[in-house]
């Protein structure tokens, strides 16, 4: 999947490294100054690691997407797989889009919706409901969600080190629920 001089790839094992650091550095740049650096850094070390991508990208039940900017290195990606969310009665056949992430200098250029776009159709194929766990004050975020049909039916608590962040879950219960979004 391409846009003009965007292309979003399914990732593999080799790509491990590259998506700990992407990982890392998206995280900080995005909710770093959230945290005291202990708790960024124990959240860090415990998502971003080679090893803890490589398990993730192991398993046949999720999968990451790498967005590059031409031929330079990722500069997005995107992790979908089974819900793990505190749903109560959770559906067995329930997915999740786990994590949504683009660096600063490349937001606002339709990354996130490519990636969005290739995990959803990726989940869809294997998944329903889906739901996205979001940051309550994520509000960008929030919006682009429920233009895709997404709708908050709960919260819990996201540990980030020792600070615990209200999140709330949203849910899409099928393809039709999407069909009204506007692009």
């Amino acid at each position: 999947m391409s846009d003009s001089h965007f292309e979003v790839r399914r990732a593999t094992e080799k790509d491990a490294a590259e998506l700990a650091h992407l990982g890392e550095v998206t995280f900080t740049e995005t909710f770093g100054h959230l945290y005291p650096p202990a708790d960024a850094t124990a959240y860090i070390t415990r998502a971003f690691t080679d090893k803890a991508c490589l398990e993730k990208l192991a398993d046949s039940r999720m999968a990451y997407w790498l967005a590059h900017a031409e031929s330079e290195p990722a500069v997005g990606f995107a992790l979908a797989g089974y819900c793990k969310l505190p749903v109560p009665n959770l559906e067995p056949t329930a997915g999740e889009l786990h994590q949504l992430y683009v660096r600063a200098g490349y937001q606002n250029q339709r990354l996130g919706t490519l990636l969005f776009d290739a995990a959803v159709d990726w989940l869809e194929a294997r998944y329903a409901p889906l739901y996205i766990g979001v940051w309550s004050e994520n509000y960008g975020a929030q919006r682009f969600y429920g233009r895709h049909g997404f709708v908050k039916i709960g919260e819990y608590g996201f540990p980030v080190g020792k600070t615990v962040d209200r999140e709330f879950i949203l849910k899409r219960s099928s393809r039709t629920a999407a069909s009204t979004v506007k692009r």
